[in-house]
């Protein structure tokens, strides 16, 4: 199983940008959860946003809360993570993060590579 991250860059201040999740690599899959974590120079890794099943349970940091929105993607195992009201305090580099059922392995937390983002004001 892989987790495949896109989009990201850089924007100014009260800018929009989005990343996307691909989860692939198992012929059928179930995403237990999928979301997405940021390291910020300087600073450990922390949860932005994510989706839990059952139930699709949303979470988001407090910093985030009203400016990103995370959802399913319309390609099935996908998760879009939509950023507007961007400030330079959101600059990181983004990770997506997953807990995914397979047959062969059960359910396991995999990451996929960071994706930069860069907001300057």
């Amino acid at each position: 199983v892989q987790l495949q991250a896109s989009g990201g860059g850089s924007v100014q201040t009260g800018g929009y940008l989005s990343l996307s999740c691909e989860v692939s690599g198992s012929t059928f899959t179930v995403v237990n959860r999928i979301g997405w974590y940021r390291e910020r120079p300087g600073q450990q890794r922390e949860l932005v946003a994510k989706i839990v099943r059952p139930g699709e349970r949303i979470a988001y940091a407090e910093s985030v809360k009203g400016r990103f929105t995370i959802s399913r993607g319309s390609i099935e195992n996908t998760a879009l993570l939509q950023m507007s009201d961007l400030k330079p305090e959101d600059t990181a580099v983004y990770y997506c993060e997953g807990n995914i059922y397979t047959r062969a392995q059960g359910s396991v937390d995999y990451w996929g590579q960071g994706t930069q983002v860069t907001v300057s004001s």
